[in-house]
């Protein structure tokens, strides 16, 4: 019977600490970080700051792999059915927690199918307009006010967040505006830009060389209240549109089902990235709020994101086909 205990205890010292182990020599190959959007906009740009931080820290190399379309659904469904085994990673933001509510063809759920590691910074929507064709948020309320169906606005595709947002618009102003959807922020952007459409919704951190270039105004914030750096404009709230105030977020998940330690090393690596220097450096000037977490406190923040888009999108009876 001692024999029999001994043996037991002996195969447990064999195996147990392997988990550890293998947590430890995590990763022993590159990472691939995908981000749903084309090259250049906000998540590819944040991405990009993060992956250069945690190939340093764990001496391989985290790769960004932009699989743009489809309202992000490609990416993410991509990475919704990868092994989970911490070799792809998802850099996700707030459409992650949108698309299920809004298209028949978002097959995964935000909370069950992926394991939250931590969320990495977050920031206030914008409007820009083309100063050429739209001055302010009260001259663009004017014209669609005049000639509904014809200011255009762009978006980032639908079912993302600026459709949302721009739903919400048209509902909380009582206007009808002419909605334009891309494969992304930065093409979106772009056009925007080059006077292809009147307006567009987006962060800083993909707008900001357009700003400083004076190809796009800043007409609008989301934010509660108005920000210092950008004083002079209005918030939606102020002009009576009372629920357009939002927050967008970014954040790292991976497959459901990743093992706890390699998550911890993730989570741990990545705070360190978020509080270096530059990083903060980066973010500030892109006007986005350095932020960690534990994947707890992510988990929270999608699901409670996920409530309150199926809200907006049954108030606002919004239907992706």
């Amino acid at each position: 019977m001692k024999a029999v205990a001994l043996l037991g205890y002996l195969l447990w010292l064999l195996f147990v600490p392997l988990g550890a182990a293998n947590a430890q020599a995590y990763p022993t190959k590159p990472v691939t970080v995908v981000v749903p959007f084309p090259p250049g906009g906000s998540s590819d740009v944040i991405a990009r700051l993060i992956n250069a931080k945690l190939t340093e820290a764990f001496k391989q190399n985290f790769l960004a792999d932009n699989r743009p379309g489809a309202g992000t659904l490609i990416g993410t469904t991509y990475v919704a059915k990868a092994a989970p085994d911490g070799y792809t990673l998802l850099l996700a933001d707030v459409p992650f927690t949108v698309n299920p509510t809004v298209m028949a063809s978002a097959t995964y759920d935000p909370v069950k199918d992926f394991t939250p590691i931590t969320i990495v910074g977050a920031s206030a929507q914008f409007l820009y307009a083309n100063p050429s064709r739209m001055k302010s948020l009260a001259e663009l309320l004017t014209a669609a006010k005049a000639k509904p169906g014809q200011v255009t606005v762009a978006t980032a595709g639908n079912g993302t967040t600026t459709h949302l947002m721009t739903e919400m618009l048209q509902a909380g102003a009582g206007v009808r505006l002419l909605q334009v959807p891309y494969k992304g922020s930065a093409p979106a952007l772009n056009d925007a830009a080059a006077g292809h459409v009147d307006a567009v919704f987006s962060t800083l951190a993909s707008a900001a060389p357009l700003v400083s270039a004076g190809k796009l105004r800043v007409i609008a914030v989301t934010s509660q209240s108005r920000l210092p750096q950008f004083a002079d404009v209005p918030t939606f709230s102020e002009v009576g549109i009372k629920d357009l105030v939002v927050e967008h977020w970014w954040g790292l998940l991976g497959p459901a089902g990743m093992p706890r330690d390699i998550v911890q090393r993730l989570q741990n690596e990545i705070a360190k990235a978020v509080a270096a220097p530059d990083v903060r450096e980066r973010f500030n000037a892109l006007s986005v709020e350095p932020r960690t977490g534990t994947p707890e406190y992510f988990s929270g923040i999608i699901d409670s994101y996920v409530k309150r888009w199926a809200r907006v999108v049954k108030e606002n009876n919004i239907k992706v086909e």
